[in-house]
């Protein structure tokens, strides 16, 4: 889609094209059957962008409960952050009057601001702004959101009062839809923030998840990762009057945050006990693991580590945390095929879900050797002891399931 295409589909006309495409609940594998049908009524050029808008509104509902009111391009859709991250990340703003969303593209996270404070959107991409206008007059945020074209790469004059203004920046990073992980493969990289620090240091950066952490670690900032049930999403630095902890774990929805005040240095040194697995076992979230939080979350357990290098909790006692999921367990041997699939078979266990951390062995080859048969079912850890792989088997339903069963 260009700007004329949607600009089209603005049009009285363009809209019933757009009714008529979503009345058809299209999928991308069925586009050339559906733009044949609606060409014949339709401009081509109309046809094809109410077709793109009504396939890329049902894969959106997904990231936003309000989809069928957005314009979306499909890199666009992509790269945007689900409205819960959104919105959650914007009340880290709550004490700025104004504020300015750098590479805002279809304003999504201009709107999320500008329901705590008036946001202006910033982008070169005429089509992805246009479509940032029209989304904002869709939705309606409870403070002004307004939109200026602009290529941020260059240097760029704000005219806002430092102390009372703070910025958002969410560089690109994907090129022809492939994903980018240097931070100096961004568009624009994320050196550029340099420059804008000595004059705004309010702000927050949006970045890969599986960023290379040495290539951040020479910034002043927070990184916090954040996880949407259970599904690690994105990392964000927080700089300035922003920063309140050096790393952040967050869970969504929630939100539930789990932060330490160390370095990195320190949090690789530190060291849980370690034991050989007790009653229950723990397998920390994603966003837990990422920010290297996984002593700082064993403390607050009171749990030991199988191995040192392995994030896999055990205890004698089960605490409930919205941090990690915990399962009961039933027994530990030193890993064996033979010995598995014999004990598995000796107790009718005919399905099971297999975890791994540590261990070289694919889940699926697992199952596949282990052939079994029965009306069981188990979950099977394959892990490290100190160093020597060991299979762990619990319970199929974690702890908070069997609670909630109960």
């Amino acid at each position: 889609m260009d700007i004329s295409s949607f600009r089209l589909l603005l049009t009285p006309t363009g809209q019933k094209a757009l009714l008529d495409a979503e009345a058809l609940q299209p999928r991308e594998n069925d586009f050339l059957s559906h733009y044949q049908s609606l060409s014949r009524r339709y401009p081509a050029d109309m046809a094809r962008a109410a077709l793109e808008t009504a396939i890329l509104r049902l894969e959106a509902k997904k990231k936003f409960p309000f989809a069928e009111r957005m314009y979306f391009t499909r890199e666009a859709l992509e790269q945007a952050s689900p409205w819960e991250v959104s919105t959650y990340r914007a009340q880290r703003y709550r004490s700025f009057v104004r504020m300015i969303d750098l590479g805002c593209s279809i304003g999504s996270d201009t709107l999320a601001l500008a329901n705590v404070a008036p946001t202006t959107g910033v982008d070169l991409d005429p089509l992805r702004l246009a479509m940032a206008q029209t989304n904002a007059i869709a939705l309606k945020p409870a403070h002004e959101a307004t939109f200026l074209r602009a290529d941020i790469s260059v240097n760029i004059s704000l005219s806002l009062k430092p102390l009372s203004s703070a910025l958002f920046f969410d560089p690109s990073r994907r090129v022809n839809y492939k994903r980018i992980y240097s931070v100096r493969d961004y568009t624009p990289p994320l050196s550029i923030i340099e420059s804008w620090l000595r004059q705004y240091p309010a702000l927050g950066v949006k970045i890969s998840p599986g960023v290379n952490l040495e290539e951040i670690e020479h910034y002043d900032a927070e990184v916090e990762f954040i996880s949407l049930r259970g599904e690690l999403k994105e990392a964000v630095l927080w700089f300035g009057p922003l920063k309140v902890n050096n790393r952040r774990a967050t869970l969504l929805p929630g939100p539930h945050s789990l932060a330490s005040d160390m370095f990195a240095e320190e949090l690789i040194t530190r060291k849980l006990p370690l034991s050989e697995p007790l009653r229950y076992i723990y397998e920390p979230d994603p966003a837990v693991l990422r920010a290297g939080l996984v002593y700082n979350l064993g403390e607050q357990l009171g749990a030991c580590q199988l191995d040192p290098d392995i994030a896999y909790l055990t205890s004698s006692e089960h605490e409930r945390t919205p941090f990690a999921r915990a399962w009961e367990i039933v027994d530990w041997f030193p890993f064996g095929l033979k010995r598995l699939r014999v004990y598995l078979r000796e107790r009718s266990v005919g399905r099971v879900t297999v975890k791994k951390r540590g261990s070289p062995i694919q889940p699926d080859a697992l199952i596949h050797d282990l052939r079994l048969e029965g009306d069981e079912e188990r979950v099977v850890f394959l892990t490290h002891l100190r160093g020597r792989p060991i299979v762990v088997i619990c319970y199929p339903n974690t702890i908070e399931d069997v609670e909630w069963i109960k």
